[in-house]
C-alpha cells in the first residue's frame, strides 16, 4: 500500500534480486505499468536512483512508483532484463529455472500477461560499460546483510525473486536465498547510503552533521559525501550566488564530514613526523600546517592539516577515514607510545569565509588573555575561543579554509552546534551572508588551486604530481618519513605535472578528457569550470613535462578524444588571486 516500505535483503552476500512493481490504479483500468527502467534513467539522470533527491523509479507514464530510501551496497542494474529460459538455452541448460519464469508465475494471479523477458530493477546486480560499449557483469558487491529499502509512492503489486543463475558472475557463481520484509507507514527511516570506513569496515548509514538542520532551512538538496548529507545548492540561491557571496561578501559552510583524528602521548611528535611530508618539530602549539600523507612507494593516502593542541597533542584532519586509520596502524608497527583516536563525531564544524569573516566572528567569540583574539590571529593558527562570553560554549578556531579568501573554520562539539550557527548567522545578517553549498564550493577551489581527493591525486599520485610539491620540505627536513625515498625518486624523474588551462570558447571540459598535442595523448583534465569572475573557461590537468610550460598550446579531446578538440593553452595555477592577497586579508586595494 501507498506509504509503506519493501526491504530487499541479501542474507549470505553476492546474490541479485530481480524486482518489479505496477500501480495498481492502472491495473484496476485495465492497464500494465510497472517500472520503466529507461523512462527512470532519463528522469532521475543516473543509471540507478539513490537515496536523495533523484531517488525514484518511475512507470511508462511518468508515474513515480517507488522511491528508494536507503542502500547499503550501491551497485545495482537497469539495462538487463530478467535471466529468461532462452538466455540459459543459447548457453546450452535447456529446461534452467529462470526469473522471468517466476516473476509470470506469480503475476498470473493479478491477471498480468506472461512476458519472455521481464525488464527489471536488477538489485545487486554488478554489470559495466566496457570501451567497446559491450555491457559486461562481475560477482555483486553486496555483502551478507546488505539492502536496499523502498517506500510505495502508491497502491503497487510487486513482485521479486532471488536469481537462480549459477552458469556466469551475477550471483558469484553460488545462488542464495533473498529476503523480504515490509513494514507499515507509520515506520520512519532515515534517508542513507552504505559508508564504510574502510573495506573490512562494518557498513554505517548516511548520517547529518549537527549543522544539518541549519542548512536545511535553505535547502532540500543534500547529497552524500564521505558517510554524511551536504547541502549541495541553497534553493533561493543556487552554486552561482553562493559563489558571487563568498567572492563578494560573506559565506558559510558545513565541513563537518572531515575526519578529524586526535594523536597523543609522548611519542605523538614522533608519529605525526613519520607519517606526513611537513616537518612537525618546527610546528610550534597553536600553529596549523597544511601537509601530504604517503604511502611507501610515495602515493598519497591524503592530504590535510595538522593542529598542534600541546607539546604532546595533535589534530589531523583529513578528507577520509584512511588516513586516520594508517596513522593507528603505524603507531602500532613502530611500537610508539601514541594514542590515535577518531574524534570526527565530537568535533563538528562550519567554515565561514569572504571578506566580512573576520568582522562577523570577532563580534561574537570572545578569547582568553593568553590566547590571540579573532582580530589578532594569523594565517594557519588557531585560538581556542568562547561563544559570547567567558561562560559561552567553548570552541576551536582556526584562521584556514578551501575557498580562496580570508575564512576560517568553527570546530564545536555537536550539541552546541545549532546555537554557534545561529549566532553567527545573526551577526553576519548585515553582512550579506549567504549558505553555501559543495557546488559553488568547488567553483571556488577550482580557481584558488586548490587540489581535491579523486580528482587531482589518489594513491597513484605522489605530492609533486599532484602540485603540492611546497608540503614536501626535502632540503630542509632531514628526518625520514614514509615515503621519501620513494617521492625523491619521482622528484628527480618526473613522469606528470599539475597544470592550469586557459580553455577558447565556452564549452567546459570533463574530468578525464584527453589533452593531446597532435594524435598523441599527453595528459588528461581532473577539474573544470567556467569562472564567474574571470569570464573564461579554466581547468586543472596533468600533463608530461614536456608540455607544463605556461603558454604551451594543446587540445583536449571530447567524443574519441579526436572528433572533437577544444583548443587551450597551459597556465599557471591558481588562475584567481595567484599571490593569495585575498586569503591574507587584503582588500584594500580592492576596495579602494
Amino acid at each position: 500500500r501507498k506509504g509503506q516500505y519493501i526491504q530487499i535483503l541479501d542474507v549470505q552476500g553476492r546474490e541479485c534480486s530481480d524486482f518489479q512493481a505496477f500501480s495498481m490504479r492502472a491495473l484496476d483500468k485495465g492497464l500494465e505499468r510497472e517500472i520503466d527502467p529507461t523512462t527512470t534513467r532519463a528522469l532521475m539522470g543516473n543509471l540507478y536512483p539513490a537515496p536523495g533527491i533523484f531517488s525514484k523509479y518511475w512507470s511508462s507514464d511518468q508515474e513515480p512508483l517507488v522511491e528508494i530510501v536507503q542502500d547499503t551496497c550501491g551497485r545495482h542494474d537497469t539495462f538487463g532484463l530478467a535471466c529468461t529460459a532462452r538466455y540459459y538455452e543459447d548457453l546450452g541448460y535447456p529446461g534452467h529455472v529462470n526469473c522471468s519464469d517466476n516473476m509470470n508465475a506469480e503475476l498470473d494471479a493479478y491477471g498480468i500477461r506472461p512476458r519472455g523477458g521481464w525488464p527489471a530493477i536488477n538489485f545487486f546486480f554488478n554489470t559495466m560499460l566496457d570501451d567497446a560499449n559491450a555491457i559486461g557483469m562481475d560477482d555483486p558487491w553486496s555483502r551478507p546483510g546488505d539492502f536496499v529499502l523502498l517506500r510505495a509512492l502508491t497502491d503497487l503489486v510487486c513482485v521479486s525473486t532471488a536469481c537462480p543463475c549459477d552458469v556466469d558472475p551475477a550471483n558469484g557463481w553460488n545462488p542464495t536465498e533473498i529476503q523480504l520484509r515490509t513494514y507499515k507507514e507509520t515506520e520512519s527511516f532515515q534517508r542513507s547510503i552504505g559508508y564504510r570506513k574502510s573495506t573490512e569496515a562494518d557498513v554505517e548509514e548516511t548520517k547529518k552533521t549537527a549543522f544539518h538542520e541549519c542548512f536545511a532551512r535553505h535547502t532540500r538538496d543534500f547529497i552524500e559525501y564521505n558517510g554524511y548529507w551536504l547541502a549541495n545548492t541553497m534553493t533561493n540561491h543556487g552554486a552561482i550566488a553562493e559563489y558571487w557571496a563568498c567572492r563578494d561578501k560573506v559565506a558559510v559552510m558545513d565541513l563537518s564530514p572531515l575526519r578529524k583524528y586526535e594523536v597523543t602521548g609522548p611519542d605523538a611528535e614522533e608519529l605525526m613526523q613519520l607519517c606526513v611530508t611537513r616537518n612537525m618539530k618546527k610546528l610550534s602549539v597553536g600553529q596549523v600546517v597544511y601537509t601530504a600523507m604517503c604511502y611507501e612507494h610515495g602515493g598519497m593516502i591524503d592530504d590535510g592539516t595538522v593542529y598542534r593542541l600541546g607539546e604532546t597533542n595533535f589534530r589531523w584532519i583529513g578528507g577520509n577515514d584512511t588516513s586516520g586509520l594508517w596513522l593507528r596502524e603505524q603507531a602500532e608497527r613502530h611500537g610508539l607510545n601514541a594514542w590515535v583516536r577518531n574524534s570526527t563525531d565530537q568535533l563538528h564544524n562550519i567554515a565561514v569565509q569572504g571578506r566580512h569573516s573576520r568582522d562577523i566572528l570577532s563580534k561574537i567569540f570572545w578569547t582568553p588573555p593568553q590566547q590571540p583574539t579573532i582580530d589578532e590571529l594569523p594565517w594557519f593558527r588557531l585560538t581556542i575561543a568562547r561563544l559570547g562570553d567567558v561562560s559561552g560554549p567553548s570552541v576551536v578556531i582556526s584562521r584556514t579554509g578551501y575557498s580562496g579568501e580570508l575564512g576560517y573554520e568553527i570546530f564545536c562539539h555537536p550539541k552546541h552546534a545549532v546555537e554557534i550557527f545561529d549566532k553567527v548567522w545573526e551577526a553576519g545578517a548585515p553582512y550579506g551572508i549567504t549558505p553555501l553549498g559543495l557546488a559553488a564550493l568547488d567553483m571556488l577551489r577550482i580557481e584558488g588551486g586548490l587540489i581535491f581527493a579523486g580528482s587531482e591525486f589518489d594513491d597513484t599520485t605522489d605530492p609533486y604530481e599532484a602540485g603540492i610539491g611546497f608540503t614536501v620540505p626535502l632540503k630542509t627536513m632531514e628526518d625520514d618519513f614514509i615515503g621519501r625515498a620513494a617521492v625523491e625518486r619521482r622528484k628527480a624523474s618526473p613522469h606528470r605535472k599539475l597544470v592550469g588551462f586557459e580553455v577558447q570558447g565556452g564549452v567546459v571540459p570533463v574530468p578525464g578528457d584527453c589533452v593531446r598535442v597532435g594524435k598523441a595523448q599527453v595528459g588528461e583534465i581532473t577539474s573544470a569550470m567556467k569562472s564567474p569572475i574571470l569570464g573564461k573557461v579554466i581547468a586543472l590537468g596533468r600533463v608530461a613535462p614536456e608540455y607544463a610550460e605556461p603558454g604551451t598550446v594543446i587540445e583536449i579531446g571530447q567524443l574519441d578524444g579526436l572528433q572533437k578538440r577544444l583548443r587551450a593553452t597551459v597556465s599557471a595555477f591558481p588562475h584567481f588571486d595567484p599571490t593569495k592577497s585575498r586569503v591574507k586579508g587584503e582588500y584594500a586595494s580592492e576596495m579602494a
